[in-house]
């Protein structure tokens, strides 16, 4: 119990990722497996919560796509029902967002990742220069629709560049 309370003093962890570390500490499987029970009835160990303030971190310091989000929560163990929940639980247009500075939809995830990569530059006028803005985006798990549009929405609002939307279109 004191192994995986100290690796849970840092930040929350899922059930997967204790499981490996009280066997990297060479734990015997039934203890384990007491241990992980315990905290999961102490509301310690809980995958949902895991996943909820996961994707909450990624979009108050990261901006992830959703591809990219649950790739990241499979990495860390998550089961695939979490994720399905969690991704049905985000995707329902009547959720109101816990924390109105954080990015609700994808396309929103998407402009911030877009403006926090440029830091104040400009948006790139040449194609080629554009289509590596649209891969650094694709890169963080946006589909292309997406990318499209947040750089038709970065562009159109002109205060980065006058480029029209064809230009946009044609780069992809």
């Amino acid at each position: 119990m004191e192994i995986a309370v100290r690796f849970l003093g840092t930040r929350p962890r899922t059930r997967h990722e204790l499981a490996q570390r009280l066997r990297r500490s060479n734990v015997p499987d039934p203890v384990a497996e007491a241990t992980l029970e315990r905290l999961a009835e102490l509301g310690y160990v809980d995958d949902a919560a895991f996943a909820r303030w996961w994707a909450e971190q990624r979009d108050r310091h990261a901006p992830r796509g959703r591809r990219r989000l649950e790739a990241e929560l499979r990495q860390h163990g998550v089961p695939r029902d979490v994720i399905d929940a969690h991704r049905d639980e985000h995707a329902s247009p009547a959720r109101a967002p816990e924390d109105a500075s954080l990015p609700g939809s994808e396309a929103e995830r998407a402009r911030e990742a877009l403006e926090r990569h440029l830091r104040g530059r400009p948006l790139p006028a040449d194609g080629k220069a554009l289509q590596r803005v649209g891969m650094f985006l694709m890169r963080r798990g946006f589909d292309p629709e997406t990318v499209r549009a947040a750089l038709r929405s970065a562009t159109d609002r002109g205060d980065e560049v006058k480029a029209s939307g064809d230009e946009v279109g044609d780069a992809w």
